[in-house]
């Protein structure tokens, strides 16, 4: 199509070029013939003045026999480049009929073109903008044409005003004679359906411009920022503490990636009723088993990670979380952060240290639960106080100190 669409710039560049030369000789004859004229009227004989008269209206009229043939094969031509294409189609249409009406299974030559316009529609981004672009110049150029056929003007002129034509529709009421009124109505008619088409197409990349940002689509650029992947109930009391650790450095952000619709994820936080103290909540739907999503939310730039454990089986959960850690390992950018990772099982603890290496701290959920319930039988004043204050300060310890789970409880014990 895009050589076809070259070929024919290229040739009606050509065309224009003799066009216009056709015009300017027509228009230096038509200036002799107007010079002799007057001379004409200065001569005194009679006789020989209607000779001569005689002479230049017989080549002023074998002149404009070219004009106007060159006027009538510019309007076959633009009838013939407008028609040409349907005929042709319903001719292989045809013989394709006539194939398989022989036995033959071959597919349609409509739907197999049929098929490869969906395919380059589909594939390339600029596809639709590009074929609307080289609609709209044909039709400028058949349109010219045809004004060209059915006009006086100049080819230059014509092709200027099919493109008020196209531009307005209301500019072909100054249209006279039953030629000109035909072509320029339906250049006008052409016209109009250009710009219904241009306007669905700038409204669909608009509202997919918006969908996009209300779907949570756009990349987030952030530096030290706290990095959340997944969702679980435990997610309201996470973000209540980091927002509690991050008071001291004057608030933060915390970003959210889960596989859920980022609206909703805001609707439910905003449920939480918790005070912020200064820190930014950010929502992202996606996958952090993609890479392009996890890139999506500057992960490599992110001061921690914390991957929450999905609810239901223990073993697929921690397994999840074995390919996120892998994902994260597979950053080409690398981690400025340390990975903070929520296992179901205590068993399959040995296995992400031994995938995520120095980067990884893992927290047993259940583990930890059991411990602090031990602690509390211990210590019942322990119970009121105990199980809040061990999450903020291990909180505030793995952003702030660096130090691990373990080293946390070993400090509160």
């Amino acid at each position: 199509m895009l050589s076809a669409a070259a070929i024919l710039l290229c040739f009606a560049s050509l065309l224009h070029r003799n066009f216009s030369l056709h015009d300017q000789v027509h228009h230096l004859r038509g200036q002799l013939g107007a010079a002799t004229a007057k001379l004409q009227s200065c001569i005194v004989v009679m006789d020989s003045s209607l000779d001569m008269s005689s002479a230049f209206s017989d080549q002023s009229n074998d002149e404009f026999v070219p004009s106007r043939s060159l006027k009538n094969f510019s309007l076959l031509l633009s009838l013939s480049a407008l028609y040409a294409p349907i005929i042709i189609l319903k001719y292989i249409d045809l013989l394709s009929r006539l194939r398989r009406s022989r036995g033959s299974e071959d597919v349609a030559f409509n739907k197999r073109l049929a098929y490869r316009v969906d395919i380059f529609l589909s594939l390339h981004p600029y596809a639709k903008p590009l074929v609307l672009l080289v609609g709209t110049m044909l039709l400028i150029g058949l349109g010219g044409l045809a004004l060209y056929g059915v006009t006086d003007d100049s080819l230059s002129d014509c092709l200027w005003l099919s493109w008020t034509f196209v531009a307005d529709a209301g500019n072909h009421a100054n249209a006279v004679g039953l030629g000109p009124k035909l072509v320029s109505v339906s250049i006008s008619i052409g016209g109009m359906l250009v710009f219904a088409m241009m306007l669905g197409l700038v409204t669909d990349s608009i509202s997919e411009k918006f969908d996009s940002l209300r779907k949570g689509r756009s990349e987030v650029i952030e530096q030290s920022h706290t990095l959340i992947l997944g969702w679980s109930d435990k997610l309201g009391s996470l973000l209540n503490q980091i927002c509690i650790a991050n008071e001291s450095l004057g608030g933060g952000t915390i970003v959210v990636m889960a596989e859920r619709d980022k609206e909703e994820m805001e609707a439910d936080i905003a449920k939480m009723e918790f005070d912020l103290k200064g820190t930014a909540v950010i929502c992202r739907s996606g996958s952090p088993l993609i890479l392009a999503d996890l890139k999506k939310v500057s992960v490599s730039k992110a001061r921690a990670i914390v991957v929450l454990a999905e609810e239901g089986n223990a073993d697929q959960s921690d397994a999840r979380a074995l390919r996120i850690v892998l994902s994260l390992t597979g950053v080409k950018e690398g981690l400025r952060g340390h990975i903070v990772v929520e296992l179901s099982d205590l068993d399959n603890e040995v296995l992400v240290k031994l995938v995520g290496g120095d980067l990884v701290e893992t927290v047993v959920a259940h583990d930890v639960i059991g411990r602090l319930m031990i602690q509390c039988a211990r210590q019942p004043g322990l119970a009121q106080y105990g199980k809040i204050s061990l999450a903020s300060r291990t909180v505030n310890s793995i952003l702030k100190d660096g130090l691990s789970w373990s080293e946390c409880n070993l400090k509160m014990c």
